[in-house]
């Protein structure tokens, strides 16, 4: 499955983020900083990486809706989506 550039473009840029994020809470855990804010940064991490997978994943489910060649069945496609869930 290949995703288009507009596609591809996005979920570089929210993946980044969340990699940011990351370093964010591993420098706040090295700082002792309190544990609620770390635990809502953490989650902010959590999100923008399940919602760069569900991109990803709509992205190849609308090319198998749309029959290009190479898109993965709907079993597959279900398959990819549950690891997420």
């Amino acid at each position: 499955m290949e995703l288009d550039a507009a596609s591809v473009t996005a979920v570089i840029h929210r993946l980044k983020r969340a990699q940011g994020q990351l370093a964010a809470v591993t420098r706040m855990l090295e700082e002792g900083e309190d544990c609620k804010a770390v635990v809502t940064q953490l989650s902010a991490v959590s999100k923008a990486l399940d919602r760069a997978g569900f991109a990803i994943i709509a992205s190849g489910m609308e090319k198998c809706l749309a029959g290009e060649d190479g898109a993965m069945d709907r079993k597959a496609l279900e398959k990819l989506f549950l690891t997420l869930a």
